[in-house]
């Protein structure tokens, strides 16, 4: 039987591991190191060089390994207390992990979409003066 605790505790631990993978892969804090990464993951020979270094520029790659982090460190289990409970809450977390941060850039998004639409109404009404009688 699915326990409450589980599905809260899901929900909650889902919350770092979308916040970690997002970072890595996404915000400027780690941009030379990511793009240090996307390079060799272009560029290398051997191709677990390339996978390897692709993992840090991948939100949804980073967080299979976030999770098992999590995982470990917790000894979070979903509907089994064996190893199929790890397997299970892993993806499960994975899964909402990767809901977290799709959300999260749609408002990201929402959020630069409406910063430049206010950015482009403010050029427009410096350039409209209201001491020009042909702007009028």
């Amino acid at each position: 039987m699915l326990q409450a605790d589980q599905i809260t505790n899901l929900f909650l631990l889902a919350l770092p591991i979308a916040c970690i993978a997002w970072t890595v892969t996404h915000e400027q804090i780690f941009e030379e190191a990511r793009n240090y990464c996307i390079k060799k993951s272009k560029s290398s020979n051997s191709l677990f060089k390339r996978k390897f270094f692709y993992l840090f520029t991948c939100e949804y790659c980073f967080s299979h390994y976030v999770t098992i982090f999590f995982v470990l460190i917790t000894n979070y289990t979903l509907l089994f207390t064996d190893w199929r409970g790890y397997l299970i809450g892993g993806f499960a977390l994975v899964w909402i992990a990767n809901i977290y941060m799709s959300i999260f850039g749609l408002v990201r998004v929402g959020m630069k979409k409406e910063k430049m639409e206010a950015d482009i109404k403010e050029v427009e009404l410096k350039e409209i003066k209201p001491d020009d009688p042909d702007k009028k």
